[in-house]
C-alpha cells in the first residue's frame, strides 16, 4: 500500500503544477461528450499515438465548458511512484482529492489503466457510485476491448486512438488547407506532405522530429517496447527467438500475406521450433499490441476465411524506417497507408483473391459495398493486373462502386470497355472525394 503522504503529492501536482500542453485536435467521434457520460469510456490505442493528450483534450473541453479544475482528477499510472498501488489506495487517492479541495471529484481520468492492480473490479466499484464520469486508456486491445467487455458488460464504450491521421498529421504540421487549393498548383504542399508522412508515418512525436536519425531511434524505441512490455513479458514467452522473427517478417512484409504454413516450414528449414498455433498466438499477440492489423480472405463462409492466410500491415507507415529489405517498397506502404485509415474509419475490410487478387474489400452490414486496389502508379505495365482484379472483385461480388487509389494519379481511364477511376490517395483520405 502506498503512502499516504505519496498520494497526497500525486493529486496536488495535479491540481496546482499539471499544465495542459498545446493540443492537436483530433478527430475521433465520441459515443457521448464527456461532460454527459453515464457508462466508462476506454481510449484504446497503441503506444505513443497521443492517447494521454487525447486526455487532456477532454479535459480542456470541461474547462472551457465551465468546470473547475478541481472538479478533476487526471492520474497516470505508468507513474513510477504509483507502483506499487493497490486496490485499496484508490479511496486513499481520493480522500487526498477531498483533503486538497473540500470536495469529491466529478470527472476521474486514468492514463494506462492496466498497470492498476484489479482494475476492472475498481472500475466498476467506482462506477457503481453513480458520483463519477469515468475515462480510462490502455495500449493493448484485449485489456480494454475483450476483457473489459467482459469485466464491465453494459457499462463501457470504447474508441479507438491510432497515430495521426493525414488530416491530423496537416494540422499537427500547421499546413492549411481547402478544397479549392487542391485543384491549384497549392497542391503540391499537401502532396510533399504526404511523401513525408508516407516516409515517416503518424506518430506524434516522430512527426515533430526533424532528423531522420531521431525519427528512427523513436520508432526503434516503440518496437522494442511492444516487444518487451506488451507481447514477452505480458504473455510470458520464452521463446524470445522465435517471436522476433515473426515480427521482424511482419515488419518486412508489411501488405503481403502472412501464411502459418509457410512460415512454420521456414523455421524448420532453420532448425527453429515454431508450430502453426504458437505463431497464430504470436500474431494474435502483435494485434492486441497494435502492432499489426490483418485481413481475412473475403469470403460468406468463416471455414474458409480461416483456412486463408492473412495480409498483415503494419499500424504506421513509419515502421517501414525499421525494415531489412534493401529496396523501398513504395507501393506497400500506399497499401499499408490505406489499410490503417480503413480501420480507423471502422470499416469491415478483406482481400479478394480468385484469378486475380484486389486489395480491399469493404463491408458494410452482412455485405460487400465497395472495392479498393491500391497502386503507386498505374501504367502500361501494370495495368492489366490491377484493373482485372478489381473488376473480377467487382463482377463476382456483385459491387456496383470500386476504384484505384495510387499517389497522385486523378483520374478516369477505359479500360475494356470500362471507366475505371484512379484517385490519390491523399486526396481520398482528405475526404475531397
Amino acid at each position: 500500500m502506498l503512502k499516504r503522504q505519496s498520494l497526497v503529492r500525486t493529486v496536488a501536482e495535479w491540481l496546482e503544477e499539471t499544465e495542459l500542453p498545446p493540443l492537436t485536435s483530433r478527430e475521433v467521434l465520441l459515443p457521448t461528450p464527456v461532460k454527459n457520460l453515464s457508462n466508462i469510456l476506454a481510449v484504446v490505442g497503441p503506444r505513443r499515438a497521443g492517447k494521454t493528450y487525447f486526455l487532456y483534450q477532454q479535459i480542456q473541453g470541461l474547462l472551457d465548458a465551465g468546470v473547475a479544475r478541481d472538479e478533476i482528477l487526471f492520474v497516470d499510472f505508468e507513474d513510477y511512484r504509483l507502483r506499487s498501488f493497490e486496490a485499496d489506495d484508490m479511496d486513499a487517492l481520493l480522500t487526498a482529492f477531498v483533503q486538497l479541495t473540500g470536495k469529491q471529484p466529478r470527472h476521474l481520468f486514468f492514463d494506462e489503466v492496466q498497470h492498476l492492480p484489479e482494475w476492472s473490479r475498481i472500475l466498476r466499484t467506482l462506477h457503481n457510485r453513480r458520483r463519477y464520469t469515468l475515462v480510462v486508456t490502455g495500449s493493448n486491445s484485449s485489456l480494454l476491448h475483450g476483457e473489459v467487455a467482459a469485466a464491465l458488460r453494459g457499462r463501457y464504450e470504447d474508441v479507438l486512438l491510432l497515430p495521426f491521421s493525414f488530416r491530423e498529421y496537416l494540422v499537427f504540421r500547421k499546413l492549411d488547407w481547402d478544397r479549392a487549393m487542391l485543384h491549384t498548383p497549392a497542391r503540391g504542399t499537401v502532396i510533399r506532405e504526404f511523401e513525408q508522412y508516407m516516409k515517416y508515418g503518424g506518430f506524434p512525436e516522430v512527426a515533430l522530429r526533424q532528423a531522420v536519425p531521431e525519427k528512427r531511434k523513436l520508432l526503434q524505441n516503440y518496437y522494442s517496447t511492444i516487444f518487451y512490455k506488451d507481447i514477452l513479458d505480458r504473455h510470458g514467452i520464452k521463446a524470445r527467438a522465435l517471436l522476433e522473427r515473426v515480427m521482424v517478417a511482419v515488419l518486412n512484409g508489411s501488405a503481403e500475406l502472412f501464411s502459418l504454413s509457410s512460415f512454420s516450414r521456414q523455421l524448420k528449414g532453420a532448425g527453429l521450433p515454431g508450430s502453426k498455433r504458437t505463431l497464430a498466438n504470436y500474431l494474435q499477440y502483435l494485434q492486441e499490441a497494435f502492432f499489426v492489423i490483418s485481413t481475412e480472405k473475403y469470403s460468406p463462409s468463416a471455414r474458409v476465411r480461416s483456412m486463408n492466410p492473412r495480409k498483415v500491415y503494419v499500424l504506421d507507415p513509419g515502421f517501414g524506417l525499421l525494415s531489412e529489405e534493401f529496396s523501398e517498397n513504395r507501393g506497400g506502404r500506399l497499401e499499408t497507408a490505406v489499410a490503417i485509415e480503413l480501420s480507423r474509419r471502422g470499416q469491415a475490410i478483406f482481400y479478394f483473391k480468385d484469378r486475380g487478387e484486389c486489395d480491399f474489400i469493404v463491408k458494410r452490414g452482412t455485405r460487400p459495398a465497395l472495392a479498393w486496389q491500391v497502386c503507386w502508379e498505374v501504367t502500361r505495365r501494370n495495368q492489366k493486373r490491377e484493373f482485372s482484379g478489381l473488376l473480377e472483385a467487382m463482377q463476382k461480388l456483385d459491387l456496383k462502386q470500386g476504384g484505384v487509389l495510387t499517389f497522385n494519379q486523378d483520374e478516369e481511364v477505359e479500360w475494356q470497355g470500362r471507366r475505371i477511376r484512379l484517385l490519390p490517395a491523399w486526396k481520398w483520405m482528405l475526404g475531397s472525394d
